[in-house]
């Protein structure tokens, strides 16, 4: 098959030096029929395609590889093939031809099904303070040199596309209102709609058509920051395209390389100083004049009024077993000892578990995402050290427990005593009706006067107690004194020098 390159070499030779199709034929090894091919069709390239194709190898295997094909196809496109594995499979059942010949073959096989219609979509506009979106991600960082998966909650305002962004160790119902609550506050301000796909911790059940059976606190959320939430069609991201895009821009930007922090509060700050700064220095897509961050104050009037932090926590009921304990998320949290025996509602936020029996508060910790760890505040176990004040030595509890400092040398000073756990026992006893810092300055006032002793201690702090208000008896005029007894003592001078 003659080249382009040949074709216009012909040509030059004769049309432009004149040279006859002779000379032509001995410059260029052409056979004379060419030459005339090439001079009285005028064309500048020439095309050959084979009217038979013989596979030799392939010829008998074809509609085993054309089946192969087939399968492969109607897999989810995770699951489905490549074409060395489908090569690899033909070549399981016998065929001993090239890769290269299946390949060309399950080129004409795509080339020949019907072509699925691209899809298309209509661009949505958005008025300012109209709707914002919402969805999750999920991120590799090393937080204190741990390789760690964070979910990561994404909100965008549809108007400005202002982002928000930040890391969470869960991605449970507790870190959507906290999410929504630090991104409105962020805002200073709402959307009348959010915008949602299907998400467990937002919908319960899906109906005919846009009706959704949503979860009862994740309403409260949207009603308490006035904001009327709407569902996605089940798999269609596209609906919240933009919040979408957000998750792709943010791990490129934002993720890559892999982010290296002390804590998820470091990264929070890191992210949030991100977004900001992206916002600053990318034009708006539409108002291309302007940056995200001038369209977004531009924005910030039409939003809903910020309506303060929405009280979000998950609640679940659970015992208090006797060591003081309650199980929540593979973990253990004491309460308070007097809870024992009945029991308690747990309440999970986003960074802190509150503990609660009949309205009352017995317990509040720093939340634990680890596995099978304990959380103790000692101050809950002091009431049961006052039956057994040997348990202070050994308690769990008590392990590297830090008192203030006054506290702490008092407790040094009795270690060496007889009685000194005993002695700890009801000066730590004296915080839970006195308070922390009355027995701390009572503490330091007793080292002062080179005292440590419990009975000391418990002594300034009788005194130190404010005394009773006096009690105003009312008397009554009949028993009212008309002459008011006045102190004289010589009056018994006189009564003993009289006869």
């Amino acid at each position: 098959m003659l080249v382009v390159e040949t074709v216009a070499k012909v040509r030059r030779l004769h049309f432009v030096q004149g040279k006859a199709i002779k000379a032509i034929c001995r410059e260029l090894g052409l056979s004379r029929k060419v030459v005339r091919k090439v001079l009285r069709s005028g064309a500048t390239e020439f095309r050959y395609a084979r009217t038979r194709q013989p596979l030799p190898k392939l010829g008998a295997w074809r509609g085993d590889l054309d089946r192969l094909l087939e399968e492969n196809a109607r897999r989810p496109s995770r699951e489905r093939l490549t074409l060395v594995r489908v090569f690899e499979a033909l070549r399981g059942l016998g065929y001993e031809g090239g890769y290269d010949a299946v390949r060309r073959h399950a080129r004409a096989w795509e080339r020949s099904r019907p072509a699925a219609p691209a899809p298309a979509f209509v661009p949505l506009s958005f008025a300012p303070g109209e709707a914002y979106q919402f969805d999750w991600s999920h991120e590799v960082v090393l937080i204190g040199g741990t390789t760690v998966t964070v979910k990561v909650a994404h909100l965008r305002l549809c108007h400005s596309r202002m982002l928000f962004v930040r890391a969470y160790p869960r991605e449970t119902q507790e870190m959507v209102f906290d999410a929504h609550d630090r991104a409105f506050a962020f805002f200073r301000g709402a959307c009348t709609r959010g915008i949602y796909d299907n998400m467990k911790t937002a919908v319960e059940a899906i109906l005919v058509g846009r009706e959704r059976a949503y979860n009862r606190r994740f309403l409260q959320m949207c009603s308490h920051h006035l904001v009327e939430p709407v569902a996605c069609t089940p798999a269609s991201g596209w609906e919240k395209g933009q919040v979408e895009n957000q998750v792709g821009l943010v791990r490129e930007r934002f993720f890559t390389p892999r982010l290296r922090v002390r804590s998820h509060d470091e990264l929070n700050a890191w992210l949030l100083d991100r977004c900001i700064a992206h916002a600053r220095a990318h034009r708006h897509p539409e108002q291309r004049e302007r940056t995200v961050w001038e369209v977004f104050e531009a924005e910030r009037p039409s939003l809903v009024p910020y309506a303060g932090r929405f009280d979000g926590f998950h609640s679940v009921p659970a015992s208090v077993s006797k060591t003081c304990l309650v199980r929540f998320d593979n973990n253990r949290y004491s309460v308070a000892a007097g809870a024992v025996g009945r029991p308690v509602e747990v309440r999970a936020y986003a960074g802190r578990i509150e503990l609660r029996q009949d309205g009352r508060v017995v317990g509040e910790h720093r939340r634990s995402f680890g596995r099978d760890q304990t959380v103790f505040d000692p101050w809950h176990y002091v009431p049961v050290l006052a039956r057994k004040p040997g348990a202070l030595r050994n308690g769990a509890p008590f392990k590297d427990w830090l008192l203030p400092g006054a506290l702490e040398r008092v407790r040094r000073k009795l270690a060496g005593a007889a009685d000194g756990d005993r002695q700890m026992v009801g000066i730590l006893t004296a915080v839970l009706s006195d308070g922390l810092a009355a027995v701390e300055a009572a503490c330091a006032e007793a080292l002062r006067e080179g005292a440590h002793s419990a009975d000391v201690v418990l002594n300034i702090l009788a005194r130190r107690r404010e005394p009773a208000p006096q009690i105003t008896v009312l008397t009554p005029d009949a028993l009212r004194l008309r002459h008011e007894p006045a102190a004289d003592c010589a009056r018994y001078d006189r009564l003993r020098r009289s006869p």
